[in-house]
């Protein structure tokens, strides 16, 4: 059964190399939008691992982060937060919150694929 990987972007760009590169190794993928769809998708879909932005309309990526990680039965999905927010202090407070890894765009779809591959497994036999 392959792994459902959620992509939380407002870039139609991004969400399309991501989820292209994601699907083309074997996984299922899951897409929102914004921050308040990505909530309802993890508690509809459950994914086993979240692609978060952090500038995102309605809800922003720290908000979803926060209410994901509250919630027992949501607290243990693993984030990779891919953002365009490079600073110290933001990719401090992504690593203060738990996530497992935290790119910059622009980014290597190979490094974020290795990522993902630690953390849920490969789907490459």
């Amino acid at each position: 059964m392959p792994k459902k990987i959620l992509i939380v972007d407002d870039e139609p760009n991004i969400v399309k190399m991501v989820e292209s590169r994601l699907k083309a190794n074997g996984y299922e993928v899951i897409i929102a939008y914004d921050g308040q769809e990505a909530v309802e998708k993890v508690k509809s879909d459950m994914p086993d691992l979240i692609v978060l932005d952090l500038l995102l309309p309605k809800i922003d990526g720290y908000m979803v982060f926060d209410i994901l990680k509250q919630d027992e039965k949501y607290k243990n999905i693993p984030i990779v937060m891919l953002t365009a927010r490079a600073g110290y202090e933001d990719i401090k407070r992504g690593m203060e919150l738990g996530t497992i890894a935290y790119l910059t765009k622009p980014f290597k779809a190979e490094v974020l694929l290795g990522i993902i591959a630690g953390a849920v497994g490969s789907t490459r036999v």
